[in-house]
């Protein structure tokens, strides 16, 4: 997962200032990895992006916003202005970053005085100072009264070590709570460079990342050992002895990505699971580009939401921005461990749906089918045509997403919050079925139960099963222990897993079953 902090103990900077002038360079810089997206066009950023750092044995929350043009009243500008508000209130210190290769401008002294009028501790950041020789021309730049100003290369990290001291020396230094110190992030030290692997550079084609898949794995991948027991058979165990259980089931929290096509309401969810205007909401497809984190807590468990980019065929994404965007869309699937496929229900099940659950479901996420919109085809449909059936529309979703036959599916009106409180229950439900472990022996008796001879296998693709036992949680993975070393045919693989599914529920997640022979490595 990508640092990210809303972690209220800590001191607060806040970066603003008007759109393309290296704020997300300079918070990737300062967290140590690409959280932002950054590239050339402008207004890239649009809601609140939180990270964190360390520097000089103290800890800071860093928050970037979206590119600020205060007198612009068009609603996406606004309402990036109206997230960079927020930040200014929460901040202790504030960075006012410019470009220190052009003139300055009239949003530049906007900003500067509202900045000013805060009373709170102010920096003028003067960026893209590269070289030596641009460093007089970063005075040009004391005519917006801010009495503190810096040059820096938020690019190549001059300056940066500067910036953070003086911003250190004027917040308050809190104490972390024992809480905090358990939830804190490994940093990567703000003068290094972020690291490339996170997003490609402006210029470049991002690469989607590979998905993990069941296929992918062999037994050590997913934390066993094999071992012979006394009694002469094979015996897989955790590689980690200290109460893998534990570990694996008593999380401290679980991340949800909110997944979807462009403008299906995945930002309006977020602020309704919320309960806050986290992100930003807009009827323009695209809005959303940074994913957007938010931590709730709910009957002593604990969240972490994050509202994904809008996921869309690469033919159909034109800006940079848009690419990099679901890049790291996928990336951020990648890390949760429960992915919210949101539909709209005014337009049903799309192929782009099916290519975006698929995703989750290669990844071995947890799936809940949400149903959004969902007011609009029953109460409040104004087409003249009768209110849709719940149960006729449930069989029509299950009919387009035949593979995730697991997947819970959810009714909710996002807009007025209408079933939130169900899709909490269902999330509850799924996270813990996700970290749910069978014991070998109960396995085994299990196996002694199936009946595999009404498996529509051929006999040549038929294998003896002597033993399986659970190898892993999240997503549940089973070893079967057999006479040959061949892959399971398909047909052989799927009854298995329903067997598994009516035995012992695993609702919402995929199941990933391996098998290995007799004996093999010997």
């Amino acid at each position: 997962m990508f640092p990210s902090s809303n972690n209220p103990h800590l001191p607060t900077l806040a970066i603003v200032g008007r759109p393309n002038v290296g704020k997300s360079t300079l918070f990737n810089r300062l967290v140590g990895s690409r959280r932002s997206i950054v590239g050339d066009e402008p207004g890239i950023t649009r809601d609140r992006i939180y990270g964190e750092t360390d520097w000089a044995g103290r800890r800071l929350r860093v928050v970037d916003t979206g590119g600020i043009i205060p007198d612009d009243q068009a609603l996406i500008p606004s309402e990036i202005f109206r997230q960079a508000r927020v930040a200014l209130e929460e901040a202790d210190a504030i960075v006012l970053v410019v470009d220190g290769r052009t003139e300055l401008a009239s949003p530049d002294i906007d900003l500067a005085r509202l900045l000013l009028r805060t009373g709170k501790p102010l920096l003028l950041a003067v960026n893209k100072v590269d070289t030596p020789k641009l460093e007089p021309y970063a005075e040009e730049f004391r005519r917006l009264g801010i009495k503190e100003l810096i040059p820096i290369s938020a690019e190549h990290g001059n300056g940066v070590a500067e910036l953070l001291e003086y911003v250190l020396s004027v917040v308050p230094e809190r104490e972390d709570s024992a809480d905090d110190e358990n939830q804190r992030v490994p940093q990567v030290s703000p003068l290094s460079k972020p690291g490339s692997e996170e997003a490609a550079s402006a210029g470049e084609e991002p690469q989607v990342p590979p998905l993990r898949s069941a296929a992918s794995a062999d037994v050590a991948s997913v934390g066993m050992t094999i071992h012979e027991g006394h009694d002469g058979r094979e015996q897989a165990e955790p590689l980690n002895e200290e109460s893998a259980d534990e570990q694996e089931e008593v999380a401290r929290e679980t991340k949800v990505a909110i997944i979807g096509r462009p403008n299906v309401g995945k930002s309006t969810l977020l602020n309704a699971l919320t309960g806050t205007s986290r992100a930003i909401v807009s009827p323009v497809a695209g809005t959303t580009r940074d994913a957007v984190d938010e931590l709730v807590e709910r009957d002593n468990k604990t969240y972490r939401f994050i509202d994904t980019a809008g996921i869309r065929r690469k033919g159909k994404t034109e800006l940079m921005a848009e690419k990099l965007s679901v890049v790291m869309a996928r990336k951020h699937l990648e890390a949760a461990d429960v992915a919210l496929m949101v539909i709209d229900a005014t337009e049903g099940v799309t192929s782009s749906d099916a290519t975006i659950a698929g995703y989750a479901h290669e990844s071995g996420r947890s799936v809940v089918v949400v149903i959004n919109k969902w007011d609009l085809v029953t109460e409040k449909r104004t087409d003249g045509k009768p209110p849709a059936d719940r149960s006729i529309y449930e069989e029509q979703v299950r009919r387009h997403l035949k593979f995730l036959s697991y997947a819970p599916v959810v009714f909710v009106s996002a807009a007025t919050g209408k079933n939130v409180d169900k899709l909490f229950s269902t999330l509850e439900l799924v996270a813990r079925e996700r970290r749910k472990r069978i014991g070998t022996g109960e396995m085994n008796r299990f196996l002694k139960r199936v009946d595999f001879e009404r498996a529509s296998v051929p006999m040549s693709k038929r294998v003896k099963i002597y033993y399986m036992t659970q190898a892993a949680v999240s997503p549940p993975t089973f070893i079967l222990f057999t006479d040959r070393a061949v892959k399971l045919h398909f047909s052989y693989q799927r009854f298995l897993e329903n067997q598994i599914r009516a035995a012992f529920g695993f609702v919402g997640t995929p199941i990933w079953i391996k098998n290995r022979a007799r004996g093999e490595g010997k």
